[in-house]
């Protein structure tokens, strides 16, 4: 890859780590706790809503996109490595596909999915409730504070 080529996945893929973080930041800073305060049913639904309507093509460009950008850009340092910035770009990447994309794959996901076939109206719906606020809230901290590292990583391998 030329260094201008470099510098412009870099910088795109700073903005979907940035894009990303922002997201996650929202969740883990008060959207949670905003649909814990819920009664019980329109927490859930909420939640099961937002699951539903957050599968689209620009959630999906930003967040697939940055993961194609992350693979391309570690395949790239690790053949420039000698290059200024390489171990920021792989550091960056590793970040978002392992932070953001593997903990949303790995322990998101299932427990949306765990969600989606919850109900509020019995004992185990509420029991899911609980913990899906809680382990679902702890892995989205992971997700922010692995979106924002990889964003710092990204702008530092573009100085």
């Amino acid at each position: 890859m030329t260094a201008g080529i470099v510098f412009a996945l870099t910088f795109l893929a700073a903005l979907g780590s940035g894009l990303m973080a922002g997201l996650f930041f929202v969740f883990s800073a008060f959207m949670m706790t905003a649909l814990a305060r819920l009664p019980l049913g329109q927490g859930m639904a909420a939640m099961q809503s937002i699951n539903v309507a957050i599968l689209n093509p620009a959630f999906g460009a930003a967040f697939f996109g940055t993961a194609i950008l992350s693979v391309a850009l570690a395949v790239g340092a690790a053949f420039r490595w000698g290059d200024a910035g390489m171990a920021w770009l792989l550091a960056g990447s590793l970040f978002y596909l392992v932070g953001i994309i593997a903990v949303t794959m790995i322990f998101n996901v299932p427990l949306n999915d765990a969600l989606a076939a919850g109900g509020a109206d019995t004992p185990e719906g509420a029991a899911l409730w609980t913990r899906y606020l809680t382990e679902w809230t702890a892995w989205n901290h992971v997700r922010t504070l692995s979106g924002i590292a990889s964003l710092a990583c990204f702008i530092m391998a573009l100085r």
